[in-house]
């Protein structure tokens, strides 16, 4: 899934230090990484936390009612990466900028890495954004992300451990005029052994919907972090998908908590769990 146009990998190196920077000194960092030192063995990684835009990059020209909404982040889904993060006492890195800046979870080279419309609503900053444009975001928010869970994958290796790897989301209950029903999705493609036991532990629970591979599929090419991170090295993986009316308020967020909290404790006290998975 590597597939980086030239102009866009020039900045991917950490080293390369440009004179420009988008993020300014009263500005938050372009990640959150949490409880480095965690005992668990998996990684929680969010890539649309937050709805944060530098001050200098003026709401990408967008006001503020649009940035409340879901185009801007993954309602929810930061809390709930910390809330398990606490829970499970695992280390987790949190993206620190809103996904209409630039998606951590696509391929740069993919069109909706940059969207100039999303979910019908036009960003401004993100019509005709020159290469050199796109290469600068990439150096200040995408790379620092993925270069911060490349990290925490490294220790994880130092200690001779195969870590979980856990994406946490949240999807719109309405997309497109269309009903989406599920409670939770849980996204895989290759590695069945986290989905699979949690989607059965999860459908023991009387009136929860669970969706397998909904209301998207974890075999779509979009998933970059996923794809980039664990299904390159071969980790045990899941991405969940809650859906956000669920997780809109810290009661709901706290409910959720507890419910993914149990169950991936669970699994992830299965010891068999940590291998490489073997590709058919």
């Amino acid at each position: 899934m590597n597939r980086h146009n030239n102009n866009l990998r020039a900045v991917s190196d950490p080293d390369q230090i440009s004179a420009q920077s988008l993020i300014g000194p009263q500005d938050p960092p372009p990640f959150e990484l949490l409880n480095p030192h965690g005992e668990a063995r998996a990684l929680l990684v969010c890539d649309h936390a937050s709805r944060a835009i530098p001050a200098g990059m003026n709401r990408l020209g967008l006001d503020e009612l649009a940035l409340e909404r879901h185009i801007a982040c993954d309602i929810g889904a930061g809390d709930l990466a910390r809330g398990l993060a606490a829970r499970l006492d695992a280390p987790a890195v949190l993206a620190g900028y809103s996904r209409l800046i630039v998606d951590c979870n696509r391929d740069l080279a993919d069109p909706t890495a940059f969207p100039a419309v999303s979910d019908g609503e036009r960003v401004p900053a993100n019509a005709g954004l020159s290469p050199e444009g796109k290469a600068l975001r990439a150096q200040c928010f995408y790379w620092p992300y993925h270069h911060a869970i490349a990290q925490a994958l490294t220790r994880f290796r130092e200690r001779d451990r195969v870590p979980a790897f856990i994406s946490i989301h949240s999807f719109t209950p309405f997309f497109h005029q269309d009903d989406r029903p599920w409670h939770v999705g849980i996204l895989w493609d290759q590695d069945p052994r986290m989905p699979v036991a949690l989607m059965e532990r999860l459908r023991k629970e009387s009136g929860l919907r669970v969706g397998d591979n909904e209301p998207y599929s974890g075999r779509l090419p979009a998933d970059y972090t996923v794809d980039h991170h664990a299904e390159s090295a071969r980790l045990p993986n899941v991405s969940i998908e809650v859906r956000q009316d669920l997780v809109e308020t810290p009661e709901g967020v706290g409910e959720w908590v507890d419910r993914l909290g149990e169950a991936l404790a669970a699994i992830l006290a299965d010891r068999t769990l940590y291998r490489h998975y073997q590709r058919a």
